[in-house]
């Protein structure tokens, strides 16, 4: 985006002060906001112990932690704003366990507990009214953008932390090195700043990069670490953000020769697994308003074009009439708004060149996010083609008038959710996320979903338009991140942190990429830093013991909290018998894949999202693999919102056997199986298993089916 500055609107009569005059008062000015010192017109270098590049979340974690510590810390930022996403919109935290999250980034929290604490921070509703403001809770984790920022630039100015705005690094010949160690890094302005140990902690990693340090872009294969749920997915395609009914994806409907919609790609399916240049899309985590005293109506952006929102369009009138967005209410009637469905803020496919991309391609890269992304909303609320239900629905809502002041109340920051990823000693990937693998020094815990949104449109081999990469799947707990992960490679740079563009597959970084994890990550970097220059030696040969004691001292969560054993997710080789999976039963009507519960075959189970409710049916067919006595056994996770009334027909030869299935209850073959029936069959024989919502009472689960020979029934 557009770098922005102060702008003075002077009435007429009024004598101007010399222009001398009004430029220093101005850096005087901007550096109070900013909570340090004003930047010296003439100095073209500044020197800290250490120097941080992107006052991100992450960027102002570490900035406090050095100075805490007792060193000078330079904090250098290439926008006009501290605080990245934090500050930019994204105030419904994604925390998944809260207990891990301690230091410096719970400090954050519980200071905007304090801040709606006060009454005269509801100015737009009653703090009663607001249901997520928990008295009995030491911490908040919802909050405006404005406060956000608000805060972060308070415990900069606390920590007597010099911050410099509007300074991006000169990223082709901007970083000095000694051999293995970085000596200077120099902006684009020509202002240069030296250290012992440099941090980055923008979200691209343009200091990482720059500095020749290993990273990688794009999804891996599945084969690169073994994993699951990396590259390409398209069997997985079962969560709601996808095209439930059947959109033609040509500019004239059923006419190839008219080309392709915006937003689609001239591309198949794909093989599952299989890795790629793409990026998860981005979007802006819209800030949004329904009071009526503090919203104004959604612009039409300059240059809109209706073609861009077809799909979304063509999308109602095939009938699927969910809102398209979710809006999660913030204090003061507004929301941190996100992608929701088919068609949302998500720009997918847009953002592919971002990561490598030089500055003026970026901001146009950015404009054109902006552009879609307002045309979006103002199609949504006044496009006579969209359902008069969602019409009504965005009635209420607009932006708000009394956040991002300098920006026409826009968010100041792209929600840009992955760029490059280092590549190091120690990669984190889905298996330190599920807990398989736990890293022996640990530096921090992430416990949110591994959450990729979508990176792409394909054509369906029936010629429609679907979307692809989004999986949505929970480690059932927390995990560790390792030390290694957030420093190069031993033989690469020795004294730079990177503690957002860490070492981590894409699918694990899902997970990690959740602004508490980052201000944990810029709090540990920030204290390694400072023993290494204390030690006089590499990042790479800090003694973790002595890392270890330190974080535990300023109130890091290292350790794995209690009940976080590993998640059960039994594969079908580890099981006797003849088993199928989820995967393999065919679907009718749209159901929700998910791996919530703390058992399942697999990668995750099905559910009916309690809806549509004799229109969803899971059928699986197998045969006999010899004649003799067998059980037939239904896996499925059960819960407290479960059907107790599931319907399961099970059809061997001339015979039917019409079952009912509480799946409230848990299953009685080792938490995982429940039996069915038992059958005498031939050699070769059909089985047909139909599970229905038909007449259920709560969720369907849809898991795995076994057939096991009796003598080897458990």
């Amino acid at each position: 985006m557009l770098r922005t500055g102060l702008v003075f609107r002077v009435s007429p009569g009024i004598r101007l002060l010399p222009a001398c005059v009004i430029l220093l008062l101005v850096s005087q000015f901007e550096s109070l906001l900013a909570g340090g010192p004003a930047k010296a017109p003439d100095s073209r270098s500044k020197k800290a112990d250490v120097v941080i590049y992107g006052a991100t979340s992450a960027g102002v974690a570490a900035a406090v932690q050095v100075s805490r510590m007792g060193h000078t810390v330079l904090l250098i930022e290439p926008s006009a704003h501290v605080g990245g996403l934090t500050s930019g919109g994204l105030g419904f935290t994604d925390s998944g366990d809260k207990r891990v999250i301690g230091g410096i980034a719970r400090e954050f929290y519980q200071r905007v507990r304090r801040h709606y604490d006060n009454a005269a921070a509801w100015e737009q509703e009653a703090r009663e009214d607001y249901a997520r403001y928990r008295p009995s809770e030491d911490a908040m984790w919802t909050f405006e953008p404005r406060v956000a920022e608000q805060i972060l630039r308070t415990m900069l100015r606390e920590a007597s932390v010099e911050l410099i705005l509007n300074e991006r690094l000169n990223r082709t010949t901007g970083v000095s090195k000694d051999q293995e160690r970085i000596t200077e890094i120099r902006m684009e302005s020509g202002i240069t700043f030296t250290a012992s140990q440099f941090i980055d902690a923008t979200y691209e990693g343009d200091l990482m990069a720059a500095a020749g340090v290993r990273y990688t872009v794009g999804r891996e294969a599945n084969s690169i670490y073994g994993e699951t749920f990396n590259g390409n997915q398209v069997l997985a395609n079962t969560h709601n953000h996808r095209f439930l009914k059947n959109v033609d994806p040509w500019r004239v409907p059923g006419d190839r020769s008219s080309g392709l919609l915006p937003g689609a790609e001239d591309a198949a399916a794909g093989t599952d697994g299989t890795g790629d240049h793409r990026v998860q899309a981005y979007c802006f985590r819209m800030c949004m308003s329904n009071s009526p005293q503090n919203r104004r109506p959604f612009p039409k952006p300059e240059g809109y074009d209706e073609l861009d929102y077809e799909l979304l369009l063509r999308n109602f009138e095939a009938g699927d009439l969910r809102f398209p967005m979710k809006p999660d209410m913030m204090p003061n009637r507004k929301t941190d708004t996100n992608n929701n469905c088919a068609v949302s803020t998500d720009f997918i496919g847009a953002n592919y060149r971002y990561p490598e991309a030089n500055y003026a391609e970026r901001e146009a890269i950015v404009r054109e996010h902006e552009r879609y992304q307002k045309g979006l909303m103002w199609t949504l609320a006044n496009h006579p083609r969209v359902p008069e239900s969602i019409r009504q629905e965005m009635s209420q809502w607009g932006l708000p008038s009394d956040e991002f002041v300098d920006n026409e109340n826009w968010p100041h920051q792209l929600y840009i959710r992955e760029a490059r990823r280092m590549v190091s000693d120690y990669v984190v990937t889905e298996y330190d996320c599920r807990r398989e693998r736990r890293a022996p020094d640990s530096v921090g815990l992430g416990s949110y979903n591994m959450d990729s949104h979508n990176v792409r449109r394909f054509l369906t081999e029936d010629g429609f338009i679907q979307n692809e990469g989004d999986v949505q799947v929970s480690p059932g707990g927390a995990y560790l991140i390792s030390y290694q992960s957030i420093v190069p490679a031993r033989g690469s740079v020795k004294n730079l942190g990177v503690p957002v563009c860490l070492s981590s597959s894409h699918i694990a970084y899902g997970s990690i990429r959740m602004e508490p994890v980052f201000m944990i990550l810029g709090q540990s970097s920030a204290t390694a830093a400072v023993l290494a220059i204390q030690g006089k030696t590499s990042l790479q040969e800090v003694t973790y013991a002595s890392l270890r004691e330190q974080l535990l001292k300023d109130g890091q969560v290292l350790d794995l909290p209690p009940q976080s054993a590993p998640k059960i997710m039994v594969s079908k080789t580890q099981l006797k018998g003849v088993v199928l999976d989820d995967a393999d039963a065919v679907l009718q009507g749209n159901w929700t894949s998910s791996s919530s519960s703390p058992r399942y075959v697999g990668i995750g189970y099905l559910h009916d999202s309690d809806s549509e409710k004799g229109m969803k049916s899971a059928t699986w067919i197998l045969t006999a693999p010899q004649s003799g006595q067998f059980v037939l056994n239904l896996s499925y996770s059960p819960g407290s919102n479960r059907s107790e009334k599931v319907s399961v027909v099970v059809r061997t030869g001339d015979r039917e056997s019409a079952l009912i299935i509480n799946q409230k209850e848990p299953p009685t073959i080792d938490g995982l199986f429940t039996t069915l029936l038992k059958c005498d069959l031939q050699k070769g024989e059909m089985i047909r298993v139909v599970i229905s919502n038909q007449e259920s009472t709560g969720h369907v689960i849809v898991d795995a089916l076994q057939l096991l020979p009796v003598s080897e029934n458990e």
